[in-house]
């Protein structure tokens, strides 16, 4: 087989936060006094916390401090896990979990390459938590996408080259990751708008269209 693991993407990949990101998000930025709505909101696809802070930051009138900006960071955090909590199993499609589970059977590695530092709660919340082969997240990088750091560091953990790794994102930022970090990508959701992927998914089974030999 071309590839011997796929390195999967958490939020909008395997299931879907944004509303929950965006209702935090927004929640920090009215007690910031910061304008914010979805179309801002999109800008933060695929990036950290502290990054995203910053991006919201940039309509900011006035000056935060370090302390300040960790404090608010943290704080959206915790609204976002609050939401986090009504996760469930039904928030994972059928179809992502046998189309993994068929990956899985042919003896092809699979892990998770997140920048969030909730994956482990998320994976727990929909069924998935102890599924993946290795987990490379927010609490074991300290560059966000579009630096490969988070993949290049999953596929360490596989001990897979990365040459033999195919991501799976819905970002750009992830798809330029991926391709720091020199491993094709199949893009899916908003990702496939950009035409920058080894290959766009119109739905999350056809990756086994790729893999199959």
């Amino acid at each position: 087989m071309k590839y011997k693991a796929v390195i999967f993407d958490l939020d909008g990949v395997l299931c879907r936060t944004d509303q929950y990101h965006y209702l935090a998000w927004k929640r920090v930025a009215d007690e910031i006094g910061v304008p914010f709505d979805e179309t801002a909101n999109n800008r933060l696809r695929g990036v950290g916390r502290m990054a995203s802070l910053e991006i919201i930051l940039e309509a900011f009138k006035g000056t935060l401090s370090d302390e300040e900006k960790h404090y608010y960071a943290e704080k959206k955090n915790t609204y976002y896990r609050r939401f986090l909590e009504d996760m469930s199993p039904a928030d994972l499609s059928g179809e992502v979990k046998d189309t993994l589970d068929r990956i899985k059977s042919m003896g092809i590695r699979v892990a998770i390459g997140s920048s969030s530092k909730n994956t482990k709660l998320i994976l727990k919340q929909i069924g998935l938590e102890n599924y993946f082969d290795a987990v490379s997240d927010g609490t074991n990088i300290t560059r966000s996408k579009p630096d490969p750091e988070v993949y290049i560091k999953a596929s360490g953990y596989l001990g897979t080259d990365p040459k033999l790794c195919l991501v799976v994102e819905d970002a750009k930022s992830g798809i330029e990751a991926a391709f720091a970090a020199g491993m094709d990508c199949a893009a899916i959701g908003d990702g496939a708008k950009y035409s920058l992927a080894t290959y766009n998914l119109h739905r999350f089974s056809d990756l086994l269209n790729i893999i199959i030999p």
